[in-house]
């Protein structure tokens, strides 16, 4: 028995021992540690608190444009809070806020057993205090000597400050996205409004925002956001502060933004916003807002200010609208890009200036349905690419159906047997939806998503030809995709900044020219060249600027919610959009007018002093005549008005003779075809379709009937007298009109046939 006793207590001696060292092992790491953090530890500076030094940027010829720093905050009194928009803080961030000593050590353990428990990091530890000391003297990284420094800081600031202090210091520094730092600017930017009337939906939104400001943004991600509002509103149920009822209520509230867009500002504002969103995304709103970089940028500011003039002047934009929301005001943006570099020379999000800096910018957070402006970039261009089309390729622009879809063309009209380069001069809506089927969506689509647009073939239909996307496009991605057209093929990725420094010019980054061939250098010519005939014949014609070779592309979508124009020249891309924030009906606005108008005002003046110049020629373009009914070769029964001379991609010229046109015998009389009983005959050249039209396309007398004489059936006695045709047409023996018109002779030259053989009209 002693033996077996002597034996257990040794080894609790020996477990004891064990934990002992552990402990004092722990400790002695713990306190090298806090020694080691120590040594670099910042200095506890309450100016920081409230301070920061400004990002300067600067244009392309190197001119200061702008400050970003303490101009995005803008500080507020406790008191002007809403008590329950606090609570909304307090119980996503730091529920235990007003009891702890700056550190919530149970706080940690819960948050700890939390993540466990769920296997991930769902709930930090750090106090709003510890928060505030690491925006405030710490850097972002993520390690144990940073959590000690925060944690000392932490403590030195409770210290110092009342706790109505502190929460103060905090709401006014922490960043809430879109560049608003402090909770004025962000109840500015995201509801137009003071603070101090923020409801508690709203304040729940702004509360939930804190923990990752682009991933809830709810400009850039509206559903992510509601539910994370939703989350702050439970978590204040579960800390006491709000009713579970009232909750409940106020999450069935939808998304309800109002952002700050007009007021006085300085010029570019809109530009400087989309620079600091891009530096806050690389190098955090701590490093941007309070250590001061200088930022180089692509900025032209006199191309800048030209088209801050024109979207600032009324007479360019249709009359205000009232509803039961008060006066609306129709809105624009402007994106102007270098084809060649794809520098950002000047990108207005809309009229006027933006309230506060990074309100809600059109240019890059408007996502809104193109219209007939993606039809190069969705139809044309990649069945140019794929299936070796060209511009005197034709289609057929007659009612056509697809399962339940059925396009129909703007105008009314159908026009029959066209080429390419009409239906695109025309915008006809038919053959861009043909052209989509033919090339396949997940071609089509991953052609575009080469161009910046990045499209989800699953989710789309072949609507998308007439610019009805799932999601709609920014103006400045489409910028970004025309200027690859405008490049010769070659997309460079839409840029606002050259060069980054440090305020002890040490370079963080500089921008390289990276170009990718995203389409061949003919297919990117053969669609200018039809964009060309788009602006000089078509519907784009309001944007001609004489001298100035132009290429584009109007977008008119359904109800006229959104008109576009997008255009280029070899030197410059525009883009102009034009709509309200709520989309609704602009009573007689299209691409074509105010908006083609506005971006030929803008381009007349920033090219004012540039020597035109024209798309320059790739080689692999010849040029070929063809039939303009088929496409193919002209054939001996071709008329002259039928030949259409064209360029094409080398290598695709059709060998194909045209073989549509054939000589017909039809009845005089009715003008069907012709039976053995029909007194009066004449052959025609007409086109042999393998399908029938509706009479109302415009080219059906063009085109061989489908049906016999039905009134010479049997063998007649010719009347005494013959009828003669009237203004109209012909009269058949019981006065009826023809059912065809009247056919004339007018054979080919060349055929043998001249005198012999009538053609129809």
């Amino acid at each position: 028995m002693s033996r077996r006793r002597k034996k257990r207590l040794s080894f609790f001696r020996l477990f004891l021992l064990l934990t002992s060292l552990l402990v004092l092992f722990m400790m002695a790491g713990g306190a090298g540690a806090v020694i080691y953090s120590l040594k670099d530890l910042p200095s506890f500076d309450p100016q920081k608190l409230s301070g920061n030094s400004s990002t300067l940027l600067y244009d392309s010829q190197g001119k200061l444009i702008a400050e970003v720093g303490t101009q995005y905050r803008i500080p507020v009194k406790l008191g002007e809070i809403p008590l329950e928009v606090q609570n909304a803080f307090l119980a996503v961030e730091d529920a235990r806020f007003y009891e702890h000593i700056g550190i919530d050590f149970r706080g940690i353990l819960r948050a700890l057993w939390n993540n466990l428990t769920k296997k991930g990091i769902y709930e930090g530890g750090s106090t709003i205090t510890q928060q505030l000391a690491r925006n405030c003297f710490l850097s972002q990284e993520r390690t144990w000597k940073r959590k000690i420094q925060e944690a000392i800081l932490a403590l030195a600031i409770e210290r110092h400050y009342r706790k109505q202090e502190i929460l103060e210091f905090y709401l006014n520094h922490v960043y809430f996205g879109a560049g608003a730092y402090g909770i004025q600017a962000a109840a500015r930017t995201y509801f137009n409004k003071d603070v101090s009337q923020l409801t508690l939906e709203e304040g729940a939104l702004l509360a939930g925002l804190v923990q990752a400001p682009s991933a809830y943004s709810p400009f850039e991600n509206p559903k992510a956001a509601l539910e994370r509002r939703n989350m702050v509103l439970d978590a204040m149920v579960r800390w006491g502060f709000l009713d579970p009822a009232r909750a409940q209520a106020l999450k069935e509230k939808p998304l309800k933004l109002n952002p700050g867009t007009t007021g006085s500002g300085v010029p570019g504002a809109y530009f400087v916003d989309y620079v600091t969103e891009q530096l806050v995304a690389k190098y955090g709103a701590d490093r941007v807002f309070r250590e001061g970089l200088r930022v180089y940028t692509t900025l032209d500011s006199r191309i800048q200010e030209i088209a801050e003039r024109v979207l600032n002047d009324p007479q360019n934009f249709p009359p205000s609208v009232r509803d039961e929301q008060g006066v609306l005001q129709p809105q624009a943006a402007v994106v102007i890009i270098d084809p060649q570099t794809g520098s950002i020379l000047a990108l207005v999000g809309g009229r006027g200036q933006p309230l506060v800096r990074q309100g809600f910018n059109r240019a890059v957070h408007a996502r809104r349905q193109p219209g007939s402006a993606f039809k190069p970039l969705i139809a044309y261009a990649p069945a140019i690419e794929y299936l070796g089309y060209a511009p005197a390729t034709v289609f057929d622009d007659i009612p056509v159906r697809f399962g339940s879809y059925e396009p129909r063309n703007y105008d009314g009209r159908y026009r029959g047997l066209i080429t390419l380069r009409t239906a695109l001069t025309y915008s006809v809506n038919t053959v861009a939806v043909q052209l989509l089927d033919k090339v396949g969506m997940d071609k089509a689509t991953e052609f575009v998503s080469r161009l910046g647009i990045k499209i989800d073939p699953r989710r789309e239909k072949l609507g998308i030809a007439l610019g009805g996307l799932d999601e709609g496009v920014t103006p400045l991605q489409m910028a970004q995709a025309y200027a690859a057209l405008a490049n010769q093929g070659r997309l460079v990725p839409a840029t606002a900044i050259l060069r980054v420094e440090t305020r002890a010019g040490a370079v963080l980054e500089e921008h390289r020219l990276q170009p990718v061939q995203v389409m061949k250098p003919t297919t990117a010519y053969l669609v200018t060249d039809m964009l060309r005939s788009a602006v000089e014949r078509g519907t784009g014609q309001n944007a001609r600027l004489g001298k100035w070779p132009v290429a584009g592309k109007t977008g008119t979508t359904d109800a006229n919610r959104d008109a576009w124009f997008c255009g280029y020249t070899p030197q410059l891309v525009g883009v102009v959009w034009m709509g309200y924030d709520t989309p609704q009906t602009m009573k007689g606005e299209y691409g074509g007018g105010r908006p083609a108008l506005i971006w030929r005002k803008i381009m007349a003046e920033a090219l004012r002093d540039t020597p035109p110049r024209d798309f320059p020629r790739p080689p692999g373009i010849v040029t070929a005549t063809v039939d303009g009914k088929s496409g193919l070769l002209p054939g001996p029964l071709t008329p002259p008005e039928d030949l259409v001379t064209d360029i094409f991609a080398e290598g695709t010229v059709p060998s194909r003779v045209d073989d549509t046109r054939v000589l017909v015998e039809l009845c005089a009389t009715t003008g069907l075809l012709a039976t053995e009983y029909c007194p009066e005959k004449v052959t025609n050249v007409l086109i042999k379709c393998p399908y029938q039209v509706p009479s109302f396309v415009e080219d059906y007398h063009l085109r061989v009937p489908s049906a016999t004489c039905n009134l010479h059936q049997q063998p007649t006695t010719p009347p005494p007298e013959k009828a003669t045709p009237d203004e109209e047409g012909s009269v058949d023996h019981a006065g009826r009109k023809d059912r065809r018109p009247p056919l004339r002779f007018s054979p080919a030259p060349g055929t043998g046939l001249a005198g012999k053989v009538p053609r129809g009209d």
